[in-house]
């Protein structure tokens, strides 16, 4: 290019002149890199302050549960929805919520909060944990095909051996009790590792007077 043949004074003077002629483009750049970073660090700053007020709640909502002060926690655990939705603290409140009613015997008011963190939340786990607690609702309301249908989706990994047990309690509840032990057995294979009671799975297979160790119809012993 001819700027390579220029002398050190007539290439500044060329820059000079480009930026004479360009300066409101230039000046608009700065302004612009300067507005979006101001904005970044703004927004970063926001956000950080927002997820410590949210786990700030968080931990008041613990506190209050430690200590059974169920009217506290249900207070804070409504304000971490209202005001941290996307937040996973909002899905811990919702399970607060639904624990809450259940433990005042009102089902149908825990099936919400349930439903809602097993439809919404980004968090997998958090699903499979409110999907088990629903389908142990239903039950103790007495509609074991809800629960059933609930658990009808595979369950991976460690959750599989507790839905397997769900679904064997469902199972139990519209005492066809022949799919209840294939299902607490299927639990009791999973072992400690799934999360389950051993003993109890033991106790509830033999209660329907089938031997702990059967194995499966059509299912080979590991």
């Amino acid at each position: 290019m001819a700027e390579d043949y220029l002398t050190d004074d007539e290439q500044l003077e060329h820059v000079k002149r480009v930026v004479a002629e360009n300066w409101v483009w230039v000046a608009g750049g700065i302004v612009l890199g300067a507005a979006l970073i101001f904005g970044y660090r703004y927004y970063d700053s926001y956000r950080n302050d927002r997820a410590l007020r949210a786990a700030a709640q968080f931990g008041d909502m613990t506190s209050a549960l430690e200590h059974d002060d169920k009217a506290e926690s249900r207070q804070i655990a409504a304000g971490l929805i209202k005001d941290f939705p996307t937040s996973p603290y909002a899905d811990q409140a919702q399970l607060v919520l639904a624990r809450l009613y259940v433990d005042e015997g009102k089902l149908s008011d825990a099936a919400g909060p349930l439903m809602q963190v097993m439809n919404n939340s980004k968090d997998n786990e958090l699903k499979h944990i409110a999907r088990l607690r629903l389908a142990r609702v239903l039950i103790d309301q007495g509609k074991p095909d809800d629960a059933i249908k609930t658990l009808a989706e595979d369950t991976p990994g460690a959750f599989a051996s507790r839905a397997h047990e769900v679904r064997g309690d469902a199972f139990y509840a519209k005492k066809d009790f022949k799919s209840a032990v294939v299902e607490y057995t299927e639990a009791l294979l999973g072992g400690d590792a799934g999360g389950v009671d051993s003993a109890l799975l033991q106790l509830k297979i033999a209660d329907l007077g089938t031997p702990p160790s059967a194995a499966p119809p059509n299912k080979a012993k590991p």
